[in-house]
């Protein structure tokens, strides 16, 4: 016997003398064919033998592709996504069976040889010379280990693989090359471990425990005799060997490793002879992998959380490290998502739309105070079956994570943005205008941050209703969402202004562009996403703290390491005086204004509706102190539609608007997501009135129907339209809309707008 250094390997003389000399032989039978030992060890020893003490790191220790497993806040499961299925086990949490079948099938004298088995070789050299061609094998089990380890590397990439596979002599010289070291380094136990979680079962199962999942519902660790060597027999041909297409192939093959099992004394006979006469019994776990499996409708945050890891510097520098890291997997993602408000937002997204209506809703809620993102919901499943009116198109988000290209027009839902930027500048809520239902402003008034004008000739607006002229103060124009008003308080302000105070609140476009700056952008011109929404709404919430958007809140490795993850980042964007005076104007939205069929009567709650140029896009956004909820209903698929004469969800629409659809949506979504028990008030402040509006609001509440005014989508009472019977309205009662001719895009909107 080779005298043996202390760890068991051959010294590196020894290693290399053997190399040489069985590296022509395997050579040979790899081929078929007898080649001329000269031209063999001349090719040896070209690069091979060199530099022969130096094995790459991953070869002892691969990174094997895992699958990642993705956690909700409380640590129930949302889905498991993977590249390949596999669950990397130690040796001792896999069968004694399992163990001694595939050494038994694949390598008998795994344990009596080194890398190399030189009988091994010599008895398929001589065979395949009386046969004619290769008809044996001489790899052992560490050879195919090596084989595997560079395949995994090569992912899906088909020319890697044809390279790490391909028959010839150089890789069979690479492999032994490499094979012995690795016997030398791990030592067979590792070795044992490694291949049996590394190689392939058929199935898409990677690693035995995968492939006792797989066929059997089991651990690798409870596999018995029989299924054991079911499984050992399927490594050498998963496509002609794997049990759940070829049941009668399959029980062949395993009877004779349970044969073979015998003849090595692994087992007695009789325990393979009882064995063979078992049928096969499986019990099939189907694969569940990716997004599409996620439960409570969640795959759309899932999808969301893999975009964070893709896209988020922080785990990589470089899209493709980023890409490997997700690829590798064997990930613990413990997300934001809050099971409770996600079961609210998947009810609420369906409630009120069917997943084959012509539009489609999205719901996303966002915690004040945290940026933890709580729920995604949709109306239209998350899937890639179109005839199941299935999307992967995620509406809550903008375009790089998975969502539309620009995002959708905000409607009225950005004007207490404008209303926030003049209370920063000093301006009182008690500010009143006086205009008709239609207004001319000049472009020239309105200055950019660059210090010029936005435009030239005028800007032609008006108000939904031919009624809606008079004077408002801040609070009641919020309430009515009357355009006029807000074009003069823009005005007031300053364009820029209002733009730098939607920036400081986290309003982005869906598209990831710089904001436009456009005097349009007060009545919703600038296209935005409902994540985006929600979490500018949930600054108002926080009394004036912006906190950036957050999915994650840890992952850990296979190996139990902690990785970096994004924390959300906080900013004051306002002062506390002006987001409690935006809370209290906002509260009368959803008390008496446009928004009262979404108000919530058990708690302070608090809401703006949004209908955009010719109903193209309905939005309600609206806050408790302790939760933030967007809601959008849309045209999602081609050119977008207007929602006149429409049946959504059952119900038939003259006309959508934001209170009288997202509104209950909303609605749905808030109730089912909060607690009871937990009903925080917003901080109270006095906020002034114009004396104007006080009188007309005393007016008001002498008459019938007082404080019953329409949506903001354009003044309907309701789904059909019409009045309330018996009671008729002032002239200039019924509440402005942001959408109908105006709203931040369309052709009176001025510059800039966009449909």
């Amino acid at each position: 016997m080779a005298n043996k250094r202390s760890g068991g390997g051959l010294t590196g003389t020894q290693q290399a003398a053997k190399f040489l000399g069985v590296s022509v032989l395997s050579g040979a039978v790899l081929a078929g064919i007898a080649l001329p030992a000269a031209g063999a060890l001349g090719l040896a020893a070209k690069g091979t033998v060199e530099g022969f003490d130096e094995i790459p790191a991953n070869l002892k220790t691969p990174p094997l592709s895992q699958r990642t497993t993705i956690l909700d806040a409380e640590g129930g499961q949302i889905a498991t996504v993977y590249s390949r299925d596999r669950t990397v086990v130690p040796l001792k949490d896999i069968s004694p069976y399992m163990q001694k079948a595939i050494v038994a099938i694949e390598d008998a004298r795994f344990y009596e040889h080194g890398a190399v088995d030189l009988k091994g070789v010599l008895r398929a050299l001589n065979r395949n010379a009386q046969e004619g061609g290769v008809t044996q094998g001489a790899s052992t089990l560490t050879q195919q280990y090596v084989k595997n380890v560079f395949v995994e590397e090569a992912g899906d990439d088909p020319d890697k693989v044809a390279q790490a596979t391909q028959q010839t002599l150089g890789r069979k010289v690479r492999e032994l090359k490499f094979a012995i070291q690795v016997e030398e380094e791990l030592g067979k136990k590792k070795i044992l471990e490694n291949y049996l979680n590394i190689t392939f079962f058929g199935q898409q199962a990677y690693g035995v425990e995968a492939a006792a999942k797989r066929y059997f519902s089991k651990s690798a660790k409870d596999l018995n005799l029989e299924e054991s060597a079911l499984l050992a027999g399927i490594v050498q041909s998963p496509s002609d060997f794997e049990p759940v297409n070829d049941a009668h192939q399959a029980t062949l093959r395993r009877n004779v490793v349970l044969q073979r099992m015998a003849d090595v004394k692994y087992v007695s006979q009789a325990e393979a002879d009882a064995a063979k006469a078992k049928p096969i019994k499986l019990n099939v776990s189907k694969p569940k992998n990716g997004c599409i499996t996620a439960v409570d409708g969640a795959g759309f945050f899932c999808d969301y959380v893999r975009k964070t890891i893709l896209n988020d510097p922080a785990f990589g520098k470089t899209e493709e490290e980023r890409q490997k890291l997700w690829n590798l997997g064997g990930l613990t993602i413990r997300t934001t998502l809050d099971p409770r408000a996600q079961e609210a937002a998947n009810e609420a997204a369906t409630s009120h739309v069917n997943k084959d209506d012509k539009v489609a809703a999205s719901v996303v809620q966002v915690e004040p105070g945290t940026g933890k993102i709580l729920s995604m919901g949709q109306s239209r499943p998350y899937g890639l079956d179109q005839k199941k009116h299935e999307t992967v198109l995620n509406l809550a988000v903008e375009k790089k994570m998975g969502g539309t290209t620009y995002g959708f027009q905000v409607g009225s839902t950005f004007k207490p943005i404008t209303a926030a930027a003049a209370l920063e500048k000093g301006i009182t809520p008690a500010q009143s205008f006086s205009s008709g239902w239609k207004l001319q402003l000049p472009m020239r008034s309105f200055t950019n941050c660059s210090g010029s004008p936005a435009g030239s000739g005028t800007w032609d607006l008006q108000n939904e209703m031919e009624e809606e002229a008079g004077s408002w103060d801040m609070t009641a124009a919020l309430g009515k969402s009357i355009n006029t008003y807000f074009a003069k308080l823009e005005q007031m302000t300053g364009l820029c202004e209002t733009v730098e105070m939607a920036k400081s609140m986290g309003y982005e476009r869906g598209d990831g562009a710089k904001l436009g700056e456009n005097p349009s952008i007060t009545l919703g011109g600038e296209e935005s996403t409902p994540l985006s929404m929600a979490a500018t709404y949930a600054t108002f919430a926080n009394r004036g703290t912006y906190c950036t958007p957050i999915a994650v809140t840890s992952i850990t490795t296979a190996d139990g390491k902690s990785l970096p993850v994004p924390k959300s980042s906080c900013s004051q964007a306002m002062s506390e005086r002006t987001a409690d005076s935006i809370n209290q104007m906002l509260k009368g939205v959803v008390e008496d204004g446009t928004g009262t069929r979404a108000g919530l009567t058990d708690r302070d709650n608090a809401g703006k509706t949004g209908t955009t140029n010719d109903r193209k896009d309905a939005w309600f956004v609206g806050y408790t102190p302790n939760l933030s909820t967007a809601v959008w209903v849309g045209d999602d698929i081609g050119e977008k539609a207007s929602m006149y004469n429409i049946t959504i969800g059952g119900q038939y629409y003259d006309k959508v608007c934001g209170g009288c659809l997202p509104g209950p949506i909303w609605k749905v979504a808030m109730t089912g997501a909060l607690d009871a028990s937990e009903t925080p008030s917003f901080n109270y402040v006095d906020v002034p009135r114009g004396a104007s509006d006080k009188e007309k609001d005393e007016e008001d509440e002498e008459k019938p129907g007082a404080n019953r005014g329409g949506d903001n989508g354009g003044g309907d009472n309701g789904p059909g339209g019409e009045p309330i019977p018996g009671i008729s309205f002032p002239p200039g009662f019924i509440g402005g809309a942001d959408g109908g001719k105006t709203n931040g895009g369309g052709t009176n909107a001025g510059p800039g707008g966009r449909n």
